[in-house]
Order: structure tokens, then sequence, then C-alpha cells
């Protein structure tokens, strides 16, 4: 076996490399975020008189949430008539009612509201979209999903930015309603707040392209219009509309200091469609639009920016390959020395490990001056869902590389807001089941075998920086199969969740 040691280990190093790369990626954001966080952006003018917006609401099969979405959009702090509410209901459930109960009410209370409701989900939410905009009256198009909750000043805080003609959309941050509901909540706030407090803000600040998020933003609708519309040939639109938008000139703004609320999925299969949407999709985009953009005359950094977005979630495959060169490499590598090992290890380290940790922890810093410091404790369990999650979201990359069409897979979403509601278990929203879970099962199992095994060989150092696979994986297969299996795994998620 030692002819094939070089090749395992150099195998090992280019992967690690290529996940190095991402993390220096990370590292870039950083700096762009430090560099221009007090850049903030201000609108060119005011406006004279407020202009009509149009608020579509996307919905399908959210019998939870929309009692919700549509008192907090009446009570927007925005004259009543300047607004249309556009109610996109695509349901096949008792959704339908809800929604048509919800609109009556918002009609007898004088609001211009409609509720449009689909028989057929073609385009899904993208469809929903597109046939809405047919018959929106306002030029100013504000896109709230089921599970948001806006705050009343958020139309006050951004409409005015579009006094500027070459504004084509507005985004705002995302707010976490159920932040402290569980581990898993908790973990997702933090990957989201690097994604929105980092990576928009220092996207859009440094002159980069970035993207509408599918919901708490405003487009300028005949920015959409000029874009090519709506188009549902990927599972996320609102990437694809974004890039073709920037393409054709218009501009974005990122209000990171406007947060807009919204609801986090708190079982593991929910986040789980939800990140294979989002994985899948981004790729759908990036094989799409990509060659676009460097066929394009915008600059040199603004393409290369846009290359390290889109291929972003290529990481997962580097990471799948990585689970199946650990182990051999252990076993095979080249003895080059010490000095040699430390040289070649220690910056891949740096790049792919803790570059994540310090991306994560400049974002809580920003968002929570007072008490990032207690997220800390939350870091080695994001690192090891990254890991976890892996597997399905690879399954992801490569359906979208191989052309495999899918649906959209909505996220479950249950109407909680406070951290001691349980009652979200007894819904009949369930994600969709998969076998992904068994996979993620038996890679814990190995991954636990070989934590052990450098273990028992007093490598500790390899012990503890393999210690979050096993832990991933199993977080990620238990948690699911404690929904799918609930009375054989129910008592092993809760020793898992207990442990962490």
């Amino acid at each position: 076996m030692e002819w094939t040691s070089p090749i395992w280990y150099a195998s090992y190093i280019i992967v690690l490399l290529g996940l190095a790369g991402y993390g220096s990626h990370r590292l870039t954001i950083v700096f762009l975020y430090l560099k221009h966080s007090r850049e903030h952006p201000k609108p060119k003018s005011l406006f004279a008189e407020l202009p009509l917006v149009t608020i579509q609401l996307p919905v399908f099969n959210e019998m939870h949430v929309v009692d919700r979405l549509l008192a907090a959009v009446s009570a927007l702090d925005y004259p009543q008539d300047k607004i249309q509410i556009q109610l996109l209901d695509d349901s096949t459930d008792e959704t339908v009612e809800i929604c048509r109960l919800g609109i009556q009410d918002l009609k007898a209370r004088g609001f211009d509201a409609e509720h449009i409701h689909r028989t057929d989900r073609t385009g899904y939410k993208a469809g929903a979209l597109e046939n809405g905009t047919h018959s929106a009256k306002g030029e100013y198009l504000l896109i709230l999903d089921a599970d948001f909750v806006p705050n009343p000043d958020l139309l006050e805080k951004t409409i005015h930015y579009f006094t500027d003609p070459n504004i084509g959309m507005i985004q705002t941050r995302w707010g976490h309603l159920n932040r402290t509901f569980n581990i898993l909540t908790r973990i997702q706030a933090m990957f989201l707040d690097g994604h929105l407090e980092l990576e928009q803000t220092a996207r859009n600040r440094s002159g980069r392209f970035f993207t509408f998020n599918g919901t708490g933003g405003i487009w300028r609708k005949s920015c959409i219009a000029d874009a090519g519309g709506w188009e549902h040939d990927t599972l996320t639109e609102d990437m694809d509309l974004s890039y073709r938008a920037q393409l054709k000139g218009w501009r974005f703004i990122f209000l990171n200091e406007v947060e807009t609320p919204a609801e986090l999925p708190v079982d593991m299969d929910g986040f789980k469609s939800q990140q294979h949407r989002w994985t899948k999709g981004s790729i759908q985009v990036c094989k799409k639009v990509l060659p676009a953009i460097w066929k394009s005359n915008v600059p040199l950094f603004i393409k290369m920016e846009a290359t390290a977005h889109l291929t972003s979630n290529f990481a997962y495959l580097l990471l799948i390959c990585l689970c199946f060169l650990i182990y051999p490499n252990q076993h095979a590598q080249p003895d080059f020395g010490k000095f040699t090992h430390y040289i070649i290890n220690i910056p891949i380290f740096f790049f792919s490990s803790v570059s994540v940790i310090v991306f994560y922890l400049v974002a809580q810093k920003a968002l929570r001056p007072g008490s990032w410091w207690k997220e800390i404790p939350y870091l080695p369990l994001l690192l090891a869902l990254g890991i976890g999650m892996s597997i399905s979201n690879a399954k992801a990359v490569l359906e979208a590389l191989f052309n495999h069409q899918s649906g959209f897979v909505r996220t479950p979403k249950y109407g909680i807001e406070q951290s001691n509601r349980q009652d979200w278990k007894k819904s009949s929203y369930k994600a969709m089941k998969t076998l992904t879970p068994f996979v993620e099962l038996l890679f814990g199992f190995f991954f636990l075998f070989v934590v052990a095994e450098a273990a028992l060989k007093a490598n500790w150092s390899s012990a503890i920086l393999l210690l979050p696979f096993p832990v991933g994986f199993f977080y990620t297969s238990l948690s699911s199969l404690a929904r799918m299996l609930p009375t054989v795994a129910s008592q092993s998620t809760s020793v898992v969740n207990k442990a962490l």
C-alpha cells in the first residue's frame, strides 16, 4: 500500500486547499465588512408624496402563520390608501379558507386587498409572484413570506431609497422570532447572521453584486420587467432575478440596520429541506448566469466575487470527499518530518476552520455587542452541524449538476415565537422523508470509530479535531429519525441534545 500513500495524501491536500480557498473568501468578506461597516447608505431624497406599494404575500399551506402575517401587514405605519395587499395563495388545505376570511376582514377595514388563489402551482413561488405582478397597482412591490412579521416602520425606513431611479431593489436584514427556541434555531440564527450581516453588507457596500433573499425586500416593478421577469427554471428565483437585474445595470441596497423578523425552522427535517432547496437552487443559478457574468463588461472584482458566491456550495462536495480521505490519510500519510507537516497543515487548518469561527464571531459581535461572547459555546456545534449537513447538501449539488428536476418543497412553519411552545409537534405539516438520515447515521458511526482509534493511539490532536464529524452526523441523523421513528429515536436524540 506504500505506493498509494502519496496519492491519498495529495488528494487529501487538494481537497483541504479547496476548502481553505472558500475559507479565505470568508476572511475577505470579513475584511470588506470591517472596511465599509460605517458607510451607511442614505436616500437620495424623500418622496414629496408617498408612492403606492403593492404588498405580495406568497403562501402555500401556511395555516399556522397566515393570520399573524396579515395582522402585521395591516399594522404597517404607511397610509392605508397607499397600500395594495395581494395574498398569493397556492394552498391545497384549510389555509385557503383562512386566507379568504383574512382578506375579507381586511376589506371590511378599508384595505385594498385581494385573495389570488391558484389551483395550478406552475412555477411555484416564482409563478405566484409573476401572476400577482400582472395585476399589481404599485410600482414598488414588498415581498413577505408567510413566516415573516414585519415591523410597523418597515416601509417608512425603506421606500425613500427609491427616489434614486437607478435603485431596483431594497433588502432588509432578517431577524429571528424564535432564536432561542432550541439548539437548532440558535445555530441557524448564527448561520443567517453571518450571511446577512457580513456577506450582504460587505458585498453591497464594496460595490459587488449581492442578491435578494426571497423575502423582506422591496422591488421596483420596472426593474423586474427589465430583467426579464420572474423565471422558474431554478429553485432560487430570487438569486436568479437578482443577478439578471444587476447585469442590466440596476443597483441594489442592503439595509442591515432595518430588521424584518421571521420564524426559523424548529425541526431538523424542515431545516434540511430548506437548505436542500437553497443549495440546489444556487447551483442551478450558477449554471445559468455565471457564463453571462463573465461575458459581461462588469469589473473583474465583481466577476470574481460572483463566482465565489455562486460556487460556494461546491464546498459540500469537497467536504464529502474529505470524509472519505481522512481515514486513509491517517494510515498512509508520507513522513515528511514534523516541520514540513506543520508548514503544510497549519495554514490549511487556519483558512478552512479558523476562518469560519472568525467569520461568525465577527457577525455576532456586530449584532450583539454586549452579549456576543455568549454565542461562543455554540461555535463548535455550528461547525458540527455544517459537517452533518454535508450529505444532504452534497446531494442537492449533484442533483443540480445532473439536472435532476424536483419541486419547490416548502419549509413547514408553525407560528412559533416563544421558547416554551411544544404543540407544533402535533401539526400535520411535516417535511419530506428521505433515506439521508440513515446514511448520516452510518457516517456518524464510522467517524466515531475514527475518533476512538485516534484516541487509543494517543493522537489527541486528531481525535479532538475530528470530533465534530461524529457529533454533526449523529445530530442531523438522530434529529430526523426522531420525527420519522419517534418511539425508536426520541430517546437517542434527547441524549445527544443533553450532551450538546
